[in-house]
């Protein structure tokens, strides 16, 4: 939606779609305009897609992990947990969101399991070693519970760093044989991975909205990341605020300096903007910022394995 002098002006081609129950067209229409922009789609056409097609079920795994994509999810305000609930998903079991506990939360999975046609989301990465014992979900090991879940999925999506490749959980030396879906359930198919530590909410959505719309996955890359989200560099004209002061050789030398006060290129003080590819700068974490945005280096968190190729953080690497 576009305001003018005179008023907001309806978005074309959208004024007659018939609105999710409870949820007011200003909100509605302005959940499609984001979605839109994540995906470079007609707003119109994903708001047609969403109305009317019935909200996916989601299945979430969590295993070895934090809760950290929980989090960015439920903080994120455009579209928020609200919108995304009563618009998009239903949200069919999540053991850290969901009223029911105990066996009752176990008796929700399994019936979950047995409807089929849900989406399976995996956070967190999967302990391997010692036959999975290392992660137990109600005495099921959290390798055989993402096994059993993604058989029977519409599509997988592995959420955040740890679920792609074990993240912080597989850094040397992985005591636990953490590892990210891929490793742990051969041949899967129809797997997307949405790396970052944590994973951008937007993105987590976008994915979905984008299957509701035209019944299939999004382009994805040769690592199964959508190229929506992960088609762009960091580190180049157009993305990085601080790109500018890159071409005129003006950098950060010391936290604090005059350099990182006017907001200089953060190369030197390890900025690993130049060899990740990530959509930060364009969707912001709660509408507010992003590493660089606030003055701190890129740690690379969509990049493979960056807590063991990444690290130290703040110390300039070869060739970046």
């Amino acid at each position: 939606m576009t305001t003018s002098a005179t008023g907001p002006t309806p978005v074309t081609g959208v004024g007659s779609v018939p609105l999710p129950h409870g949820v007011s067209r200003r909100a509605f229409l302005g959940f499609c305009s984001t979605m839109a922009a994540a995906l470079a789609l007609p707003v119109g056409e994903i708001a047609r897609a969403v109305a009317a097609a019935p909200r996916l079920p989601v299945v979430w795994i969590a295993t070895q992990d934090c809760t950290a994509d929980t989090e960015s999810l439920l903080r994120s305000v455009d579209p928020g947990i609200s919108a995304l609930l009563l618009d998009v998903i239903s949200l069919d079991y999540h053991e850290t969101l969901m009223a029911p506990a105990g066996a009752r939360a176990g008796q929700a999975l399994d019936a979950a399991l047995d409807r089929g046609g849900y989406v399976c989301v995996v956070e967190g990465a999967i302990p391997t070693a010692s036959n999975g014992v290392h992660c137990l979900i109600d005495g099921e090991t959290g390798l055989s519970l993402v096994r059993r879940a993604t058989a029977g999925a519409l599509f997988t999506l592995a959420v955040g760093s740890c679920a792609v490749d074990g993240g912080i959980a597989a850094a040397a030396p992985n005591p636990t044989g953490a590892t990210g879906v891929s490793g742990a359930v051969s041949g899967i198919a129809n797997l997307v991975n949405l790396p970052g530590c944590p994973v951008n909410g937007v993105n987590l959505v976008a994915t979905i909205v984008y299957y509701l719309t035209h019944t299939t996955l999004p382009p994805l890359d040769s690592s199964r990341r959508p190229t929506f989200a992960y088609g762009q560099r960091i580190h180049a004209a157009g993305a990085c605020d601080r790109y500018e002061f890159f071409r005129a050789g003006q950098y950060v030398l010391a936290w604090g300096d005059e350099g990182h006060r006017k907001g200089w290129c953060l190369r030197r003080m390890g900025c690993a903007g130049p060899r990740t590819f990530a959509n930060c700068h364009t969707r912001n974490w709660n509408e507010t910022s992003w590493p660089i945005g606030a003055g701190h280096p890129c740690v690379g968190c969509t990049v493979s394995r960056f807590w063991d190729g990444n690290t130290p953080f703040y110390v300039r690497k070869p060739g970046n």
